[in-house]
């Protein structure tokens, strides 16, 4: 497959589906992927077949990088919407994740302070104080739920911990007292031999049962994109992804839907 990888810290900005025009931080390394996930849909490819051999960015070189991208943009007459933590993997494994947050709302405060920060997340490691009190500054929390069922969960995002339990999840996402967007991917296939489909009724109805659980402020439902590790996912047409939005939406929680 045609895998998407960052070379740079700072990359775009880019058109968003769901944020707007996106400046990307990437705080993996810049060779390869670096994830708690290892979904079969990820536009970067499977870990395996990425394995880095460079080191983190540091903090320093992040803010350098971020200012210096950010003084270019405001010569161009450029105007980022969001600047979004995602990149070649999960964000939040950078050992360093909270202080680079607080960089860089403070140099965004001071060249583009009306543009809102964002971070993609499986949510992984909210369990971490200092992740958590990060994630809580930011404007857009976004942390990933792609099934309630924790068997779905291992077969579509494959999470490389044996103790993940999406009851655990759900018991971490409710600390942001709704103050998170969740976001969810549709889609089905086949998986190593297993039948894979998160639009079941069986599925969205749990799924409800964890979103009107959490609370979440927005909840963000879309699907494949581009070329995906597994061949055989197939596109969730906008017909149903509405529908879906629609049980969201009946909740009192507003929907981001792209198809």
């Amino acid at each position: 497959m045609t895998s998407i990888l960052f070379n740079e810290i700072v990359f775009g900005p880019l058109k968003s589906r769901r944020l707007g025009l996106s400046l990307g931080i990437n705080l993996l390394p810049y060779d390869g992927k670096l994830c708690s996930f290892d979904c079969i849909y990820c536009e970067c490819g499977y870990n395996k077949d990425h394995k880095t051999k460079t080191k983190l960015p540091d903090r320093d070189n992040v803010k350098a990088a971020l200012e210096d991208k950010l003084i270019s943009l405001q010569a161009a007459k450029i105007t980022p919407d969001v600047i979004t933590f995602a990149g070649n993997g999960e964000p939040t494994m950078h050992p360093q994740f909270a202080e680079i947050i607080d960089d860089t709302i403070e140099v965004k405060n001071k060249y583009f302070p009306l543009a809102k920060i964002s971070v993609l997340s499986n949510g992984m490691f909210v369990g971490r104080g200092k992740v958590f009190d990060a994630l809580k500054k930011v404007d857009n929390n976004i942390l990933k739920l792609d099934s309630a069922f924790d068997e779905t969960v291992r077969l579509l995002d494959k999470p490389n911990s044996l103790s993940y339990s999406v009851d655990h999840q759900i018991e971490l996402f409710k600390n942001f007292e709704g103050n998170f967007t969740l976001q969810t991917l549709f889609t089905k296939g086949m998986h190593n031999g297993h039948i894979i489909d998160n639009t079941t009724e069986d599925e969205i109805s749990a799924w409800l049962e964890a979103v009107k659980a959490t609370k979440p402020k927005e909840v963000m439902i879309y699907t494949i994109d581009r070329e995906t590790p597994e061949k055989s996912l197939e596109k969730v047409s906008i017909d149903v992804l509405k529908k879906i939005g629609d049980r969201v939406k009946d909740l009192g929680i507003k929907v981001n839907i792209a198809g």
